[in-house]
């Protein structure tokens, strides 16, 4: 099973915002993120994912396509342009990224129902509660 990371997605209030962000960022197939440190188990991270927090919860995955050396000893993560909606679940907010294991990592949502997404996360989990959603 590969392992995955989890980031926060600064400056983005909704999957849809997040969405758009790496389509504007996208370039030569991939979309580039920049990270401080290069992660120590980064060939276990290739084939695995980037998951994104978005108000306190993991709404979103993007496959990891690789790891690049950046200027100023940087570390340029490469992934894939695809937004993957997901089973949102509930995560704190953190500083940089942090490992994630595949059995901790929240369900793909699935086509047609990303909108779910777009609910404010009090609404969000109570209709989760209900069943409903």
């Amino acid at each position: 099973m590969p392992l995955h990371i989890s980031k926060v997605a600064v400056g983005c209030a909704s999957f849809s915002a997040l969405r758009n962000r790496q389509a504007r960022r996208m370039r030569d197939g991939f979309v580039p993120v920049l990270t401080r440190f290069r992660p120590k188990r980064a060939d276990e991270l290739i084939g695995g994912s980037l998951f994104w927090i978005v108000k306190h919860r993991i709404i979103a995955r993007q496959e990891i396509l690789g790891f690049e050396d950046a200027a100023e000893r940087r570390t340029l993560i490469r992934l894939d342009p695809a937004v993957v909606p997901l089973t949102a679940a509930p995560k704190r907010a953190h500083q940089g990224w942090r490992y994630l294991n595949a059995e901790d990592a929240p369900a793909d949502l699935g086509e047609g129902v990303a909108g779910i997404l777009e609910l404010p996360p009090a609404m969000a989990r109570q209709l989760a509660t209900l069943a409903l959603i």
